[in-house]
């Protein structure tokens, strides 16, 4: 819920900031801003919550830890990758890959109930996949329309 909270209270910021400066609202590029924000805020946890985070992980996997950190890595470079334009479409491109790819780890933790911040087995279960899996895709469709459907916007 945070991260969404962090992604619409940004990106309304933003619109107003660039109504502002620029005149005109800037949709897409405020879009990118708050995906941007919300990504650098996400990937905070993964280095304040390690431990819990890499109970989240299915067994099969290995080193879990490196594994959380890397992964907050990659949402830090994402997020500079969105505001850059050359590197834009493919950032975009890479992020809906990576929420794909992590719904698994956070299917899992549902199933086992999972509390991240935590680090314990106490989390909100199944019925967090009834919030989960339509946030994953409002990430996906989020970027697609800030980041690779329009090809030419400042």
């Amino acid at each position: 819920m945070k991260p969404l909270i962090v992604l619409i209270t940004t990106f309304f910021i933003s619109l107003l900031i660039t109504k502002f400066i620029k005149g005109d609202f800037r949709i897409v590029k405020s879009g990118r801003i708050a995906m941007a924000v919300m990504l650098v805020f996400t990937a905070i946890g993964h280095f304040a919550f390690t431990e819990g985070m890499a109970m989240m992980l299915p067994e099969i996997i290995p080193f879990k830890i490196a594994v959380v950190y890397c992964t907050g890595i990659v949402e830090i470079i994402a997020a500079i990758g969105l505001l850059i334009p050359q590197f834009r479409v493919i950032t975009g491109w890479g992020l809906i890959l990576f929420f794909i790819l992590i719904l698994p780890a956070n299917i899992h933790a549902s199933l086992n109930n999972i509390d991240y911040q935590n680090g314990t087995s106490n989390g909100p279960g199944i019925d967090y996949l009834l919030f989960r899996i339509p946030l994953q895709i409002l990430f996906i469709v989020w970027v697609y329309y800030s980041s690779i459907k329009p090809k030419i916007q400042s």
